[in-house]
């Protein structure tokens, strides 16, 4: 079973390395890392580096595709290489997949259209002008799309997944050796727990950055 992980530059880490520690683990899972351009991928904050070995055309049929989000997502919306990839590949996946801003790039490749598909919390919005059907759950299925809210929730994705591809068992059993078993102090991992400050000051923040983006 193949698995191709997509990285591109100011990818955000967890979003590529949750699902991947999770997947890894399935019974004969070969994971390769994938770019346009094969070499060390850089995550958002440039002092991460993972290397991809394998170029785009060197991973043509995955079994299961994962798109990360992060910054870098942005400058992954055009069409190009990376969409004519995931268009091409996705026509012979069992399980197409993104985590957190991941989707709006599945979306922009027209892979989500009319579908339920979820995303960072902050560009529900966004989703939804591309195409899906934007859902506030931490993962959504719909049919072999399955796509995870914020960074963290990959792990949640990967398990999920590797129950329905595995069993039961099989994930617990990858549950357990990763110790994945959360208890955070706090409780604000969802803006509608959040303190409402805490939630506004990001939303503040984002829309500065989507302008700044875009002026």
């Amino acid at each position: 079973m193949q698995i191709a992980i997509l990285l591109f530059d100011r990818f955000t880490c967890l979003d590529a390395i949750g699902p991947y520690q999770v997947l890894s683990g399935l019974p004969g899972a070969e994971v390769s890392f994938v770019a346009e351009h094969p070499g060390p991928i850089r995550d958002e904050d440039g002092s991460l580096v993972v290397s991809a070995r394998a170029g785009l055309p060197d991973v043509p049929r995955p079994d299961i595709i994962v798109v990360p989000g992060g910054p870098g997502q942005n400058d992954q919306m055009q069409d190009g290489p990376v969409h004519e990839w995931l268009r091409a590949a996705d026509q012979a996946t069992t399980w197409t997949t993104s985590v957190c801003t991941g989707s709006l790039i599945l979306a922009a490749a027209g892979l989500l259209a009319g579908r339920r598909a979820t995303t960072h919390w902050l560009a529900l919005d966004e989703l939804g002008e591309l195409g899906a059907t934007p859902v506030a759950d931490r993962v959504v299925f719909d049919g072999k799309y399955v796509t995870a809210a914020g960074v963290s929730s990959g792990i949640d994705m990967g398990l999920a997944l590797a129950g329905r591809i595995a069993g039961d068992g099989v994930a617990q059993a990858i549950q357990l050796m990763i110790e994945y078993d959360p208890q955070p102090p706090y409780d604000a991992g969802s803006p509608d727990r959040a303190p409402a400050e805490v939630t506004a000051r990001l939303r503040a923040r984002s829309r500065f950055l989507m302008t700044g983006r875009r002026g």
